[in-house]
């Protein structure tokens, strides 16, 4: 694992945990009103979790989590990040965050959401609510 990665999950970790609370609270909302366990409906998951996370004022903040992460590294960010892309991503999993810094790019992910592949290959994936928020931090 490189120092800045270790660094950005660190200071998301200590200096942003009510906005990974925000994500997870928010995504309890989307799962909430299921029947089962979980869903194959993406679009419901991508853009439930969109407006829940722009309703809840949590979108408006990722882009300030992304630029504290970028400077916790040392690095900086090229262009002040925006809550769209391609700073700020809602996917069918969760929040996506990414800044090209000199090493690369910084990819900081909310798992939320996990998705479950059926073996029948005609059939659509399912996706089931996680227990939690997982905070998944790469440098590609």
């Amino acid at each position: 694992m490189s120092h800045p990665v270790r660094d950005a999950r660190r200071r998301i970790r200590t200096d942003h945990a009510p906005i990974v609370d925000g994500i997870d609270a928010c995504a309890d909302a989307v799962a909430a009103p299921w029947d089962t366990a979980r869903t194959t409906d993406r679009k419901t998951v991508a853009d439930g979790l969109h407006q829940t996370l722009a309703d809840a004022g949590v979108l408006e903040a990722l882009p300030r989590v992304l630029a504290d992460a970028v400077d916790a590294t040392g690095y900086e960010l090229r262009a002040t990040p925006v809550p769209a892309p391609p700073y700020v991503v809602v996917t069918s999993r969760g929040p996506l965050l990414r800044a090209t810094i000199d090493p690369g790019r910084l990819v900081i992910r909310f798992d939320t959401f996990e998705v479950v592949r059926d073996p029948v290959p005609d059939r659509p994936p399912a996706y089931r609510r996680l227990d939690g928020t997982r905070l998944e931090v790469s440098l590609e």
